[in-house]
């Protein structure tokens, strides 16, 4: 059983938009450290991976700590795992935005939206669930969350699909399996819905 107050590692790398992030954690109950630092990541209880930022810049500074390697590891150890927006398409095999091989977790390319589309997809956008998870708990069906990004997941198995957003076409905007969730829309961005993703996880990390 994981410690009351869990300590949540929120990966630094150089990107992604960390404090409103550790914000929405603490709000919760949770300690959270910020690091780059493998060890500290090691130590922690669950991993988020917040989103922002490239593919390539972003999986480069993960290789120079070598926390690609950190990250794949604490996945396969079973360790709670929380990816939001960059932090769901750097789980995938590779990036239409670049030539940096991604983690490789998850089997599937992450491609840019068809030309005829408003680019970046920003603001308000509805995801209808597929899957129950305890991550997203008494998160109502077609609720809106807030998204910005140019580029989706095309995932291989469907399986792994928790949830759905219509733009132009329909992509995967929420993920889970096993130890890991990971989202395309910005849950501390998407009002108190958005939050209650955020106390989801904690309560998830503490049950395990």
């Amino acid at each position: 059983m994981i410690r009351e107050k869990p300590l949540i590692g929120i990966v630094d790398y150089q990107a992604g938009n960390l404090r409103s992030v550790q914000k929405a954690l603490e709000k919760f109950g949770a300690q959270v450290v910020i690091s780059s630092e493998k060890q500290h990541l090691l130590n922690a209880d669950a991993i988020v991976f917040p989103g922002q930022g490239a593919c390539d810049s972003s999986m480069q500074n993960l290789k120079k700590k070598s926390l690609d390697e950190v990250l794949i590891r604490l996945i396969n150890d079973q360790v709670p795992f929380l990816g939001v927006c960059l932090g769901l398409q750097l789980l995938l095999e590779n990036s239409e935005e670049g030539i940096e091989d991604c983690l490789g977790v998850i089997k599937g390319n992450v491609k840019k939206f068809p030309s005829g589309l408003k680019i970046p997809h920003m603001g308000w956008n509805q995801v209808e669930w597929r899957i129950d998870h305890p991550v997203f708990k008494n998160i109502p069906n077609y609720q809106n969350f807030y998204f910005v990004h140019s580029y989706y997941a095309d995932i291989n198995d469907d399986s792994l699909i928790a949830g759905v957003t219509q733009y132009g076409q329909e992509f995967s905007s929420a993920v889970c399996f096993d130890n890991v969730v990971a989202t395309q829309f910005h849950p501390e961005k998407s009002g108190a819905w958005g939050l209650q993703i955020y106390s989801n996880f904690i309560e998830f990390v503490i049950g395990v």
